[in-house]
């Protein structure tokens, strides 16, 4: 076998983390083709070619699906991992070096002065391999390739299908797409999920942390977005007008740290809301002042669903105006002008079916058609073009902020009740017990992962996001029903790591190579001696 001993395993890993493949380049499109050619060394794959295959996703992206067929039972264990990384710009000179894990290392103890003081303690210990992706989350992948091959090898009476997605980093389109083949796959072979099992990294949780971690769900995220339209007039005569930018620093401030939206589930707590991106729609210089700004709002859940996100998020920016509105009346009091207008909140669907009533379906359809299409806008980009021309056709709206989602949301998956994983984190935390690894059971993953498509309750919840996404079901979609029909738990088993997206990222060698191999091991052997698998 290729992958059995820590040497090789290693070896594989550094191999999987040359394909550099940062989300959006020509990397991650060719990563896919190199790794089907990688698992085509494998006999069983040259023998049942049909067994491995590539999904097509978009822009040339595509899923890797590598199904180990024990032909025995129809219990499956599905192997999530996601193979893009973020980029490299941050290691400077050492750029060429980034997807070189033990070149970059060598280097590094010859410069630890590119790191902070806590990489260069780890690295002076020789206990890490430093890269872009050895973390997050190319030894994730590497495990579950390792595990496909021993599977073949000693014919487990388990089924497993490897899935390994790109675009986990941006929009997930990866693993959208797979949730399609995934459903495919359950039907045309009769298999009965058992397990979906991601191999995410453990996370620290501060920087002198050194306890490991499996995680029995995963942090949801959502991400509100506001298009504030004001009123636009020449520097010279401010009053007759009123900016984006003032209304827009009322609802910021309303929403960054904002504890309204913060949950505590299992005595886990969700972070705090913040901005991920404000800004003025703008596109050049004038003395005109900017009455058209867009902002894009973080923020994580444990168990709400949209439409409850939604509605505070309304309520958040209704407070917002009435501040902004009271503030800016006092001002043209005091200068004797007369108000522009008060400031509306609307909700993307209702500005949506104003415009229907206004402009009819065929020119609706065109001003969505013509954003839709362009490719130089991302899904963030597109969302809020949507609004912002809408309400270009629907001034009389003006002055308003309105209030929507825009892409990526990572609903909040967690399986901590089930009866398998109870037992699956049992065993794994007595497994650990021999190697002296301080391992402990978190309930939500932190660092949002893949899982959050696995798992869904399809209730009234969803439809406020659907209706207050733009892009919805043109250039963005999550086929919540196909999600709703998954019975199997979630658990995420993968090896600790620190520091990923930053210059710093690093594998604790130990953890990767000797001891995560036999947990996810037998993790999987306690599921074939299982007398009455989970469901």
């Amino acid at each position: 076998m290729n992958w059995q001993t820590p040497e090789r395993l290693r070896e594989l890993l550094c191999e999987v983390v040359s394909w550099g493949s940062e989300t959006f380049t020509e990397g991650e499109k060719e990563f896919s083709r190199n790794l089907q050619k990688k698992m085509m060394e494998l006999p069983y794959f040259q023998k049942f070619p049909e067994q491995l295959n590539l999904v097509d996703v978009d822009y040339g992206r595509q899923v890797v699906s590598a199904f180990y067929d024990s032909k025995q039972v129809k219990d499956t264990v599905v192997l999530i991992s996601h193979f893009d990384t973020v980029q490299t710009e941050e290691y400077g000179e050492l750029q060429h070096l980034a997807t070189h894990p033990e070149e970059l290392t060598k280097r590094l103890i010859e410069q630890p002065d590119f790191l902070n003081e806590a990489a260069q303690i780890d690295l002076a210990k020789g206990d890490y391999l430093f890269g872009r992706g050895v973390m997050d989350m190319k030894m994730g992948l590497c495990l579950h390739m390792q595990l496909i091959e021993k599977a073949i090898a000693e014919q487990w009476p388990i089924n497993l299908l490897l899935i390994t997605v790109p675009d986990e980093e941006v929009n997930s389109a990866g693993m959208r797409k797979a949730v399609e083949h995934i459903s495919e796959m359950r039907d045309e072979k009769g298999l009965a999920l058992q397990l979906f099992l991601n191999s995410e990294p453990s996370f620290s949780q501060g920087p002198d942390d050194i306890k490991e971690y499996i995680y029995s769900g995963t942090i949801g995220k959502i991400m509100p977005a506001a298009l504030f339209y004001g009123k636009e007039t020449h520097v010279g005569e401010p009053l007759k007008g009123i900016t984006a930018p003032f209304m827009s620093a009322y609802l910021t401030a309303e929403m960054e740290f904002n504890d309204r939206f913060e949950e505590t589930v299992y005595g886990e707590t969700t972070p705090l809301p913040v901005s991920l991106q404000l800004r003025d729609l703008k596109d050049q210089y004038s003395t005109q002042t900017p009455y058209r700004s867009a902002a894009l709002y973080n923020v994580f859940l444990l168990k709400r669903s949209a439409s409850e996100i939604f509605d505070i998020f309304e309520q958040i920016t209704q407070e917002a105006m009435e501040k902004c509105n009271t503030r800016y009346k006092e001002i043209c009091a005091q200068k004797n002008v007369n108000p522009v207008g008060e400031i509306k909140t609307i909700r993307y669907h209702d500005l949506k079916q104003y415009a229907l009533k206004k402009l009819g379906a065929e020119k609706l359809a065109k001003i969505e058609n013509a954003i839709f299409e362009n490719d130089a806008f991302d899904d963030r980009a597109k969302s809020i073009k949507v609004a912002e021309q809408l309400m270009i056709h629907c001034k009389e709206l003006a002055p308003a902020t309105v209030i929507m989602f825009a892409p990526p949301y990572y609903p909040p998956a967690n399986s901590s009740e089930h009866p398998f994983i109870k037992e699956a984190i049992a065993h794994l935390l007595e497994a650990a017990t021999p190697y002296d690894i301080p391992l402990e059971q978190i309930h939500f993953f932190n660092g949002i992962c893949d899982l959050s498509y696995c798992q869904f309750v399809l209730d009234d919840g969803w439809k406020s996001y659907e209706e207050n996404t733009p892009v919805w079901g043109s250039t963005y979609s999550i086929p919540f029903e196909e999600i709703a029909k998954f019975d199997a738990p979630v658990l995420n088993v993968g090896p600790f790591g620190k520091d990923a997206h930053q210059i710093s990222e690093r594998l604790h060698v130990k953890s990767a190579f000797e001891e995560m191999p036999t947990l996810i091991e037998g993790l999987i052997q306690k599921i074939m001696k299982k007398e009455n698998a989970p469901v």
